[in-house]
């Protein structure tokens, strides 16, 4: 039976391959021929780049020419039927090995697809022969899950494959467990041969200094949850998404349920086409979603990381990253969901709400994935912290309230660069917010007839001063809750007072004769 197997597998595929595909296999199937049979290889190629269709024809000719079997694994259910089938259309018959799956007849099948909690359950029990596989194919391969099952194969080539050669976990790298990285073609290569979309990308500053870090090395949900229901947050994602992304096939991605759901709300409220998608949904209920996402032009979609991997929809237009990472990974998986390319799309569009540029660079930026593979330490401990990223920011009026002050040239007022003068000029730090106030306080008498319009401008600036009292307590090193909101609550009343005291007297020195009665 087996030989029927392998004369099946003669069948030529009806894929065409792209020539950098048809390089990266010529680079695998070399290391097969010259390194031991035990090497550890790992392959990487970006998101949309056809990492699937390369190690379908790779299996598809290593049975051609070889009298041993060949086990693909990988983490989810869906990437699991979804590599079944993609084998299939090149000609490999393939056993799915789930937990309902019947292995009486295994021994008719040169080629085994299994999820890797499923296999480790069936080698654990004795269930699956593997004596013969030659060769084992890890889909997803920074996952560190799989490790667990190297230990059955230590006679077996292994080659891994991933979009981001970095383990999920630091105190494991990927380094430990494969010989080597053979880096596949590059996002901006991919982008200037049309294989892939470009990214246009908006990003906006984010305070996020609320958010802790968990066991995992990522924001807690919890963390994230707090900040990212606030209204003002929300608030600040559907105006991010009417200016960039109306109209347009939408995936937000968000950390925890909560999050999510909330979004859905305030975007339902808005009259927007959204739905909510979490691991929670039963197969039944997702697969509805997806139908309608799919079918929907300017459908919007809001959902947990469910979504990061395993799932191609090339209709969409935008990405908004409603969340941070640490991950690079994550980071890189998300925006990839919009990078594939369609008769009518060549571009689309991310909006970053979670400093994951600044953290990381932009999608598609030129990484030495060899030197992140060689030293992942080196790599994780140069990314920027929040407080770093933060300090770089320039807080400005939003582009609404800014409209409020149309006769004022320049709104922006620099704390810390006024800080480092007055520090230098041996002056108390309290001057560094008089001087701030006096600005604020001008800029609202420029665009004010009388006192009155001038106190009602005051209030608009809330955020502002808010931002500029937050640099100025890092400033201070002095940040306790209490003491913020005291100096919040006293900068306005100052600012209120300044204005009441020398509206007249500044009114006339920018238009040079007093306020009308």
């Amino acid at each position: 039976m087996q030989e029927t197997v392998y004369e099946l597998q003669e069948k030529k595929t009806d894929k065409e391959l792209y020539s950098y595909q048809q390089g990266a296999i010529q680079q695998i199937f070399e290391k097969f021929d010259n390194e031991r049979d035990d090497y550890h290889l790992l392959y990487q190629l970006p998101t949309g780049g056809g990492k699937t269709v390369i190690f379908s024809e790779i299996v598809r000719q290593y049975l051609k020419n070889h009298n041993k079997k060949v086990l693909v694994m990988t983490h989810r259910v869906e990437l699991c039927n979804q590599t079944s089938d993609m084998l299939t259309s090149f000609g490999v018959v393939n056993k799915v090995v789930n937990s309902k799956a019947n292995l009486d007849d295994q021994e008719k099948y040169s080629c085994y697809v299994a999820m890797v909690e499923t296999l480790n359950n069936r080698l654990n029990d004795d269930k699956l022969d593997i004596s013969d596989v030659g060769l084992v194919i890890i889909d997803e391969a920074h996952y560190n899950s799989f490790t667990k099952l190297f230990k059955f194969f230590e006679g077996s080539f292994i080659l891994g494959v991933t979009a981001t050669p970095l383990s999920s976990n630091k105190e494991t790298p990927m380094n430990g467990n494969y010989d080597e990285l053979i880096p596949g073609e590059s996002i901006e290569n991919l982008i200037k041969n049309d294989f892939l979309a470009k990214a246009e990308t908006y990003q906006y500053d984010m305070g996020l200094t609320s958010l802790e870090v968990g066991s995992n090395g990522d924001y807690t949900v919890k963390s994230s949850a707090d900040l990212y229901t606030s209204p003002a947050m929300l608030n600040k994602l559907l105006e991010a998404y009417t200016k960039h992304s109306k109209d347009k096939k939408t995936l937000i991605f968000n950390n925890g349920i909560e999050t999510s759901i909330q979004v859905y709300y305030t975007f339902r409220n808005a009259g927007l086409p959204i739905m909510h998608l979490d691991n929670t949904a039963t197969k039944k209920q997702r697969k509805q979603i997806l139908k309608w996402f799919k079918e929907t032009p300017n459908a919007i979609l809001t959902s947990v990381s469910i979504l990061t991997t395993g799932f191609d929809e090339p209709t969409i237009e935008s990405i908004i990253l409603n969340r941070a990472t640490k991950s690079l990974t994550l980071y890189y998986q998300m925006i990839g969901r919009g990078s594939r390319v369609l008769n009518n799309k060549s571009k689309f569009t991310v909006i970053d709400l979670g400093n994951n540029i600044y953290r990381f660079g932009p999608w598609g930026a030129d990484l030495d994935w060899e030197a992140i593979f060689k030293s992942p330490n080196y790599y994780i401990d140069k990314i920027r912290d929040d407080e770093d990223i933060e300090a770089d920011f320039k807080h400005d009026l939003s582009d609404d309230i800014k409209e409020e002050f149309k006769n004022s040239k320049e709104t922006y007022f620099d704390i810390r660069e006024t800080y480092e003068q007055a520090t230098f000029a041996g002056e108390s730090s309290k001057v560094v917010l008089e001087r701030s106030i006096e600005q604020h306080a001008y800029i609202c008498i420029e665009n004010s007839e009388d006192v009155y319009d001038a106190i009602a401008l005051a209030k608009l600036l809330k955020e502002d001063i808010d931002n500029r009292i937050h640099v100025y307590a890092k400033c201070i090193s002095k940040s306790t809750h209490n003491f913020l909101s005291w100096l919040k609550d006293d900068y306005q009343k100052k600012l209120n007072t300044y204005l009441r005291e020398n509206f007249d007297s500044v009114f006339e020195d920018i238009h040079g004769h007093p306020p009308e009665d």
